[in-house]
């Protein structure tokens, strides 16, 4: 990809992680630890919920930012370093969901989180549905309900809303990270609340708790 000048400075401007990436093509390890402390937690997290393990999702965050680092030296800010970095991830998130063959394995474990909070889980889901709560939810149970929405979505959708909802990238970033269109963006993003409004409201309605059903297609 071809970037200006202008575009380069523009980023470097206005993106203080950007300048941290350029200190980095220079040579400095501090500012590249700095960079890790930033994002570590934040990709595990996203990772985790793509790839349903924590050890995997820990080593898949190594190995971003070890491509991170290998590219040091021919980065050039051409977008923010949020979104050069989520692009690598889900890059590396699709080549390990494809490794699989096929296996549907993705899912949150009812007692883990996955270093995200139970509430931001809930909050998270619905933001993303537009739903507001109509009724008070026992814990545990919206635990599992939130668990069983989630698993709902196919990974371009939890991928979409993960990016929108928890890291706030507008529709612009995501189709770039995700190497989509805006356009694409926003229709995998209507389609994920669609998906998500048809577990939570019940639920969040009178308490009809969703059944847990395998499929056999992603929506």
């Amino acid at each position: 990809m071809v970037v200006s000048e202008s575009s380069a400075r523009r980023y470097a401007l206005r993106d203080p992680d950007v300048r941290l990436m350029l200190r980095v093509r220079d040579g400095s390890a501090e500012a590249f630890e700095e960079l890790v402390v930033r994002y570590q937690r934040r990709l595990v997290m996203i990772l985790r919920h793509q790839l349903g393990s924590q050890e995997v999702a820990e080593d898949l965050a190594q190995e971003v930012f070890l491509r991170v680092y290998k590219a040091r030296k021919r980065y050039v800010a051409g977008a923010k370093f949020s979104t050069w970095l989520f692009t690598i991830a889900n890059n590396l998130a699709a080549n390990a969901l494809r490794s699989k063959a096929r296996r549907r394995e993705v899912h949150l474990s009812p007692g883990d989180s996955g270093g995200m909070g139970v509430q931001t889980l809930e909050k998270l889901a619905l933001a993303a549905s537009g739903l507001m709560p109509t009724r008070l939810a026992d814990k545990a149970e919206m635990r599992d309900v939130v668990r069983v929405a989630l698993e709902v979505l196919n990974d371009r959708q939890r991928m979409a809303v993960l990016l929108n909802k928890f890291e706030g990238m507008s529709y612009a970033d995501i189709a770039e990270a995700m190497e989509m269109t805006p356009q694409a963006i926003k229709s995998l993003l209507c389609r994920a609340r669609v998906n998500l409004r048809e577990v939570l409201e019940p639920y969040l309605q009178d308490g009809s708790r969703p059944a847990v059903e395998e499929e056999d297609e992603e929506i």
